[in-house]
């Protein structure tokens, strides 16, 4: 990876031409649509609904018009819209590789492709899954404690014996580029199926594009650069996080109007691809000076398990727990069902999702389970 200085400035055009950069080594991924799902994401959540949320004793909740349109990064090359990232190398290609989870997987692959070695760090705790597959893309693999002063201990030593370059999972300007393409690819998909939907349905308002985008957030790659992908285009952009254990720390940052990311976080919410923290160049990006996202919204354990649920039985979909966060927004959030609602009217919102998959089979049972429980 290029010195994050000499990269190429963070823009849309530049989302654009790493997209053409890209584009022999990445497949595109197909974007889908629900009746059954929208009509779920537009009913009005009852009282009993939500007894033990943050919207207890309010009354029934909202009832919001949303068309949802999901990008379906479960289907992309290692199961998950990682694997754009580490094919954006402007500065060229280095010697070697390093990351974990999805990312070690995507660094992996690309490292394969391109020739050179990978050395991947992966904490013990790590999904076996993500383990296995990083492997058999021929890394190298290093076993670190779970904690964030452990895995950088091991990171300099394996740097320092084999010369290594780090290449971080989200705060790299390549990377966030490179993630930023699947929201480009989405905003083109959705555009065109908006316009056939509309124009099967009589007397309806002639629609042109996505209204919104909402992504999942953990170090916030893949937010900032769908960011930038949506940068003068008229989307407003959103994050999900989960709301365990401290986890939305972007949300609890945007609310307490804080001048940086919140760099502390330790949660083991079952959305596991999201307990990191927010970088600095994507918070540069999501706040900072540009403030290209526009807010932040949090959903329980519950709400994630929920969802899930609703993803694998109705929509015949595998995902992960981490890629229907922003699913649960738009299903459970009464905060952003309530501004769906009053700026969407009654023509209502197309929100653009972006999944990803890499789900564990053997846990899937305590993932569902999860959600039966009383809130």
């Amino acid at each position: 990876m290029a010195d994050p200085s000499k990269c190429l400035p963070l823009t849309r055009a530049s989302v654009q031409a790493a997209h053409e950069l890209i584009k022999p080594h990445i497949h595109r991924t197909p974007v889908i649509h629900s009746r059954t799902l929208d009509e779920f994401a537009s009913r009005q959540q009852t009282e009993a609904e939500l007894q033990g949320t943050p919207w207890e004793g309010q009354g029934p909740g909202v009832r919001p018009t949303v068309r949802l349109w999901i990008k379906c990064e479960n289907l992309q090359r290692i199961g998950a819209f990682k694997a754009r990232g580490p094919f954006t190398p402007s500065g060229g290609w280095s010697r070697t590789r390093r990351g974990s989870g999805n990312h070690a997987q995507a660094l992996a692959l690309a490292a394969r492709e391109n020739g050179i070695p990978a050395h991947v760090v992966m904490p013990s705790v790590s999904n076996p899954t993500k383990v296995a597959a990083t492997a058999g893309y021929g890394a190298v693999l290093y076993e670190s404690g779970s904690a964030a002063p452990e895995r950088q201990k091991m990171l300099d030593s394996v740097v320092g014996r084999t010369g290594a370059t780090f290449v971080p999972p989200y705060d790299h300007p390549d990377i966030i580029l490179g993630q930023g393409t699947a929201g480009l690819e989405l905003q083109e998909q959705a555009a065109e199926l908006i316009a056939e939907h509309a124009a099967k349905t009589p007397g309806g308002k002639a629609r042109t594009g996505l209204d919104a985008i909402i992504t999942p957030c953990g170090g916030g790659g893949l937010l900032s650069g769908t960011a930038l992908s949506c940068e003068g285009t008229g989307i407003s952009v959103f994050a999900g996080e989960p709301s365990h254990q401290g986890a939305d720390d972007l949300v609890r940052a945007i609310r307490a109007n804080l001048d940086g990311p919140i760099s502390d976080v330790r949660t083991l919410t079952i959305a596991d691809g999201l307990r990191t923290p927010v970088g600095l160049i994507p918070w540069s990006i999501i706040r900072g000076d540009r403030r290209l996202v526009r807010d932040a919204f949090a959903v329980s354990e519950r709400d994630i398990s929920r969802a899930l649920r609703f993803v694998l039985e109705r929509l015949k979909v595998v995902v992960e727990p981490s890629a229907v966060v922003p699913l649960a927004v738009v299903l459970f959030n009464e905060d952003f069902r309530k501004l769906v609602e009053e700026e969407g009217g009654e023509d209502g919102w197309d929100v653009g999702v972006i999944f990803t998959g890499n789900l564990s089979l053997d846990a899937l049972p305590e993932l569902l389970k999860i959600g039966d429980e009383k809130a």
